[in-house]
């Protein structure tokens, strides 16, 4: 991560998870679109090579914060943001952090799968080309073939790369913008809903997906499902009107959360 940011570690995160390792972390972090307070002091500690999932009802802030990791609310112009957000305790908002460079290391997959209008290869070519992460046409194409291998794909479509991308099914749409998300070599995995867009025989490819993954990356994804939440995630955020309100092990948030919120929400009290 030091080509990403020279600038000095943030102060140790409020909360550290027993056993699990650090990967990102927020502090005091403030999110306002114009005048409308979306994230309010939010403070969470992200471990590594786990899943980590972010439930609430929706407008709750969670798809907000998750931008946040990979500063795609950049792009926003009425949106300003207050706090620190680090990856391996460097701020990602330092002004000398590139966001294109930061989201090499920290990736994002959409709600709608969004191939590019190009070939299965060329899709999962376009980064590692773009960042000059190859040598040689043999080492592109050998990232391209380990990438669609790692999503789950390439038996699929190993006849056909050089179609076009969105010929393929909704869900090997989704797992080839996986692919595609995992071939510049991401640290962090970030994931916006990734299966409200498909059938249930495609969202269970790409949860046994999502749990193989956990094994090298960092994994942070945002579900209206609690019961993917329950089957995928290690650990559960809930959030509610902007305001990160527990955060612990996926177990516990749902057998026996702390806060009497958690407790109405996953019990279909209101959300």
């Amino acid at each position: 991560m030091n080509q990403i940011s020279s600038v000095q570690p943030a102060p140790a995160p409020v909360r550290i998870l027993a056993e699990r390792p650090e990967k990102m972390a927020a502090r005091g972090v403030n999110i306002h679109y114009g005048d409308k307070h979306a994230i309010k002091d939010l403070s969470i500690t992200i471990p590594d090579r786990a899943v980590s999932s972010f439930i609430g009802p929706s407008g709750c802030g969670k798809s907000t914060f998750l931008r946040a990791l990979n500063r795609m609310n950049d792009t926003i112009p009425s949106c300003r943001m207050t706090g620190d957000i680090t990856l391996d305790g460097r701020n990602i908002n330092g002004r000398d952090v590139d966001p294109v460079q930061l989201r090499s290391h920290v990736g994002m997959v959409f709600q709608k799968p969004n191939p590019f209008p190009k070939s299965i290869f060329e899709n999962v070519a376009y980064g590692p080309r773009i960042h000059g992460l190859t040598a040689s046409t043999t080492d592109l194409e050998e990232r391209v073939v380990e990438s669609l291998k790692k999503a789950g794909l390439f038996e699929e479509v190993k006849d056909r790369l050089h179609q076009p991308g969105t010929g393929l099914s909704g869900g090997q749409q989704q797992r080839l913008c996986i692919a595609r998300a995992i071939a510049v070599n991401p640290e962090v995995i970030l994931m916006d809903e990734p299966c409200s867009a498909l059938d249930p025989i495609a969202t269970a490819k790409i949860e046994e997906l999502i749990d193989e993954l956990r094994q090298n990356y960092c994994i942070v994804i945002v579900t209206h499902s609690m019961q993917q939440a329950a089957r995928v995630s290690q650990l559960t955020a809930f959030f509610h009107l902007g305001t990160l309100v527990e955060f612990g092990d996926t177990d516990k948030i749902f057998t026996a959360p702390r806060d009497p919120r958690t407790q109405d929400y996953i019990t279909g009290r209101f959300g």
